[in-house]
């Protein structure tokens, strides 16, 4: 029987998932990776044991589905976007990748910003440059690393190294290949790109940008032997997992807002022409004379898994040891939370935020009497406004009434009932708990004529659809909670930059 591999690297974990042709999910293995954080501000991971764990996920997924490694026809890889990943002129790594959590390059972008630079760089792009933008980084590493910047011989994304890991090939795809360097009319690279951010001596280390649904290259005998794949399956070039979620969740559409609330608070609409705005990226879509328009940050759920990870550690444990869920134990202590007042907010900003490098994570109007429940609900309250701060700016330039949700949070139906509050505008989510992976394989299956298209979703998206409408009462008390979580952050904005000056203060005898 016919099946399709789908690749999805995230910020701490990579996955393999095996689907049926009809998208039926057949096996999934997961592997965390390890993430460094040698200084503040530094995000950075190991290629080799990205690669090292995603082959044995790819390998589990195979014994996992009970159906031989020939039966999956085509692959494709889809992770997370921007960050950078170089190769020396050799092809091996150069040194750790650096993650799109990654803000050492603050000071690069905030000199940008407050230059004419940023202008021309939103004109020429369709965005302004930010700290986990390639363009950034490589100029980062210039100033910075000199004799790595010397030995650049490949600038690839994350699902750019396990595609070359599988197929020898290195290269890109269209959604990838615009993240920094593609003139936003033409859609192609353009060299007056890396010229304007003074990094155009790796002009020629730019990886060749194919179609996402595009075969790229086949599955090599040493792969092969490592993952128990079979040799010469191929392999399309993939796509950047924020179209790759909305293309998976059924949210990639025009008329549609396709939220994805995982690490990154990630939203987008399609369009036919480019707009361009500083409030979001106008970036390639997978089709020629499309572009995905989205307003992001690194600012959701990740917030979240961090307070369950410091905060409800021995729960965890004594969760798994019980053989329960965290977020099942949580849920009634959260669902109390709900059904009473509370002043508790707090901004999600452990990672980054839409008001630049310097804002930091905070709670505000805590009191004695709030529990744990009222911190999770502050929290999972604030990744949703951060979620409306960029729904809010895409509604400037495009036209939409409904939202897709995606991600680990939509499983949760009170945080989906909470998102349509909040948003003030039906939310709908499918059935698809990988929804990444899945928008990987409707391009692998494309590339193999399995399908039209990528966009020719073969599942019956109603009837694995749920749409949860917003409650006229709770969105108006929303409006409130958000218009203060809003006049908070504006009053924050010039404290933050002192705050995250007291992490570089050395302590004195």
């Amino acid at each position: 029987m016919p099946s399709l591999l789908g690749i999805d690297s995230g910020l701490t974990v990579t996955k393999a998932v095996i689907f049926d042709i009809d998208g039926t999910p057949l096996a999934v293995a997961r592997r965390r990776v390890t993430q460094f954080m040698p200084k503040p501000r530094h995000v950075e991971r190991d290629m080799d044991e990205l690669w090292d764990r995603t082959a044995d996920a790819i390998a589990e997924a195979i014994q996992l589905s009970g159906r031989p490694a020939s039966d999956i026809q085509t692959i494709a890889a889809t992770a997370h976007g921007d960050g950078i990943y170089l190769l020396d002129r050799a092809k091996k790594p150069l040194g750790r990748a650096i993650l799109s959590l990654d803000s050492r390059a603050g000071s690069v972008v905030d000199h940008w910003l407050n230059s004419p630079l940023a202008e021309e760089a939103l004109a020429l792009t369709g965005q302004l440059p930010h700290v986990s933008a390639p363009s950034a980084l490589l100029a980062w590493i210039k100033t910075n690393e000199a004799e790595r910047f010397a030995q650049i011989g490949h600038i690839l994304s994350c699902k750019d190294w396990l595609r070359f890991c599988l197929t020898g090939i290195a290269g890109t795809d269209r959604t990838e290949a615009s993240t920094s360097f593609t003139n936003v009319s033409t859609q192609d690279y353009a060299p007056d790109a890396l010229k304007l951010f003074g990094v155009a001596e790796v002009t020629d280390a730019l990886p060749k940008a194919s179609r996402s649904d595009e075969v790229v290259g086949h599955v090599t005998q040493a792969v092969a032997k490592r993952t128990g794949l079979a040799e010469g399956t191929p392999v399309v070039a993939g796509l950047h997992d924020v179209t790759a979620s909305a293309l998976g969740a059924g949210g990639y559409a025009s008329g549609v807002v396709a939220v994805i609330a995982g690490t990154y608070s990630i939203n987008e609409t399609l369009s036919s022409k480019p707009s361009v705005d500083g409030r979001w990226f106008c970036r390639n879509a997978i089709a020629p004379g499309q572009w995905n328009n989205m307003s992001i940050s690194p600012a959701s759920s990740a917030n979240y898994e961090w307070f369950l990870d410091k905060l409800c550690a021995s729960d965890i444990a004594n969760a798994e040891a019980a053989g329960q869920s965290i977020h099942a134990l949580l849920a009634p202590e959260i669902e109390a939370a709900f059904d009473r007042p509370s002043s508790a907010l707090f901004h999600p900003y452990l990672f980054g935020s839409p008001y630049g490098a310097s804002a930091s994570a905070s709670f505000f109007g805590l009191g004695g009497w709030h529990d744990r429940g009222d911190m999770l609900r502050a929290v999972l309250e604030g990744i949703a406004f951060n979620h409306k701060i960029h729904i809010d700016a895409l509604s400037d330039g495009f036209s939409f009434n409904k939202a897709r949700l995606a991600g680990g949070v939509s499983r949760n139906p009170m945080v989906v009932q909470m998102f349509a509050d909040v948003l003030g505008m039906p939310v709908t989510v499918t059935e698809t708990d990988e929804a990444a992976a899945w928008g990987a394989a409707l391009c692998a299956g494309a590339g193999i004529g399995a399908y039209v298209s990528a966009e020719s979703d073969p599942r019956d998206i109603g009837k694995i659809a749920k749409t949860y409408l917003p409650d006229s009462a709770r969105n108006a008390d929303y409006r409130i909670r958000y218009d203060l979580f809003r006049d908070i952050a504006d009053t924050m904005a010039p404290l933050w930059p002192r705050i995250g000056a007291l992490s570089t203060q050395h302590s004195q005898d």
